[in-house]
């Protein structure tokens, strides 16, 4: 039951306590976590039907790429929160490390397991089908942010990974984690800049994409997921007892080294990208011969000028 005092504190808060399953089954329990975290990679698959029949790749190759997504988001995430967040834990009992349904996962330890799963699956696939490592990276960069969003309202559903004490109107109050204080929902903050990057990301796609180079699109999504990462974690509370008293967090030491890789990758696509777009060798002559056309105007074009070489 929220206080008088909680109340007077923050007058206009949310009182915040749902249950967190939706229902059980015996010894199955059905949560709004699980329902929202796979419901991101089904979604994420329809949205790369779209992206691989506008670029004229069979869809009968998604069923894998959704279960290799998948698969090492989940065994990635779990890795990672037990070796980042409690490894001295784990390590004693390393059988726990199976037990998914205790909880806890990290997101960073599934985006790297999630890189080295993408570059199995572009050096099977691509090469057949014309596609590299950095052409999937793109759109698995478009799709990402939006799983990314539902997971945040998994976390926000199951009252869990919330930030500071606040007294602004739109602070939760969690009662089932028997807080009495409004905190900052900061799963909503992450969920929003997700959403936010997703739109942007599928806009850049869908407008402008014969005008992108390779890596663009991916470095944007790195920046823009793990760089709100990175500021949200000001105002979330430590999620294990070591994170006290640190300046940064673990989180933000972890999002540290992909706001850099993303920003590295936008340099090089700057400088030396190839275009985003499949090219294929009907492109390619395509695009040689319109350059070819083009010298040969610009010489005639000269010539009738009476412009001496240099």
């Amino acid at each position: 039951m929220t206080t008088l005092p909680a109340i007077l504190a923050a007058p206009l808060a949310i009182t915040w306590g749902p249950n967190p399953e939706i229902f059980s089954i015996g010894p199955i329990h059905i949560r709004y976590y699980s329902i929202l975290f796979v419901s991101g990679f089904i979604i994420g698959y329809y949205i790369f039907m779209r992206f691989f029949k506008r670029e004229g790749l069979p869809v009968e190759i998604l069923d894998t790429l959704l279960y290799t997504l998948l698969g090492s988001a989940v065994v990635g995430a779990r890795l990672g929160h037990c070796l980042f967040y409690e490894p001295a834990y784990y390590l004693s009992k390393p059988w726990e490390i199976f037990m998914i349904w205790e909880g806890g996962l990290a997101s960073h330890g599934g985006a790297v397991a999630i890189l080295i799963a993408l570059w199995y699956y572009a050096r099977k696939y691509g090469r057949r089908y014309d596609f590299d490592y950095m052409w999937l990276l793109d759109r698995v960069g478009v799709a990402t942010p939006l799983a990314g969003a539902l997971i945040r309202l998994g976390n926000l559903m199951n009252s869990e990974i919330y930030g500071n004490p606040t007294d602004l109107p739109w602070g939760f109050i969690f009662t089932i984690r028997g807080e009495t204080l409004a905190k900052h929902p900061t799963q909503l903050y992450e969920a929003l800049a997700y959403l936010f990057t997703f739109a942007f990301l599928m806009l850049l796609y869908w407008k402008f994409l014969d005008k992108l180079k390779k890596g663009t699109m991916f470095g944007i999504f790195m920046i823009g997921i793990f760089g709100t990462r990175f500021f949200i974690e000001f105002v979330k509370e430590p999620q294990v007892a070591f994170e006290q008293g640190m300046t940064l967090n673990m989180g933000q030491w972890l999002s540290i080294p992909f706001i850099l890789l993303g920003i590295s990758i936008i340099v090089y696509s700057i400088i030396k990208g190839s275009p985003a777009a499949i090219q294929n060798d009907a492109d390619i002559k395509k695009a040689k011969t319109k350059s070819a056309s083009d010298n040969i105007k610009s010489e005639a074009d000269k010539i009738k000028s009476g412009k001496s070489y240099k």
